[in-house]
């Protein structure tokens, strides 16, 4: 089941609403680092923009250049980190959009689903990416402790984030908060090998800027298919 939703959602990448959230994604990213950067321009620009005078009446005059041209290679160097989690976190908002594509070829027979606001989306994901964060600072204290053991840790703990998120993701459009609470507690096993699977291509670069959208596809179908399940196994069912 897991293999058969993840390859379901790969065939599904082409897809222009997947490629929307993924570019919307990677622009507002680009937009908020190229506009950090130049307000961290104007910041020096503001701070050195009178000459800086030494002992002995000599004047500095390059000061500014200095700390720009140092400011652009700072950037440079950041933005190779902060790209893809950045852009992660923006295309997360949008991961909505990619259920409903998921659905409306899957599942064309359901009943559309309320539209999640803005704000809910991005406390939703905010706090993920809190979350996240925090956990992987914990993790990396573990590394240091049990460095034979970190791939595993890394990898049992991503997925088990992951999983948990991108599961609650699709099924609260469907059964709410508390029942997709619920499920996941039914079929918590589950839905960690998937989170698991997801996990791997995150050390990847690029290839990681795909696993929201992934993600999301993937456990819309896993949603489904456990809750097909779960229906048929309760006695009303």
């Amino acid at each position: 089941m897991i293999f058969t939703a993840f390859f379901k959602a790969v065939s599904q990448l082409p897809d222009p609403r997947f490629q929307s959230v993924l570019w919307r994604g990677i622009g507002i990213t680009i937009a908020l680092l190229i506009g950090c950067y130049a307000g961290l321009l104007g910041l020096i620009d503001w701070l050195a923009s009178d000459p800086i005078t030494l002992p002995g009446d000599v004047e500095i005059t390059w000061f500014g250049d200095l700390l720009g041209f140092g400011s652009l290679i700072l950037m440079l160097f950041l933005s190779v980190f902060l790209m893809i989690p950045v852009a992660s976190v923006i295309t997360s908002l949008f991961l909505d959009e990619v259920a409903d594509a998921v659905e409306e070829k899957h599942f064309p027979n359901l009943p559309p689903t309320p539209a999640v606001g803005f704000f809910e989306g991005l406390h939703d994901t905010v706090n993920f990416f809190g979350i996240l964060v925090a956990a992987n600072i914990l993790a990396f204290v573990l590394y240091m402790v049990m460095p034979f053991a970190a791939v595993f840790i890394f990898y049992a703990m991503n997925g088990y984030l992951l999983g948990r998120e991108y599961f609650q993701l699709a099924a609260m459009r469907r059964i709410g908060r508390a029942g997709a609470k619920s499920l996941a507690r039914q079929y918590q096993g589950t839905i960690w090998v998937a989170g698991c699977l997801m996990a791997l291509p995150l050390t990847i670069p690029l290839v990681n800027l795909i696993i929201p959208i992934l993600g999301a596809a993937t456990f819309t179908h896993i949603y489904h298919a456990l809750s097909r399940r779960s229906d048929r196994a309760s006695p009303s069912g």
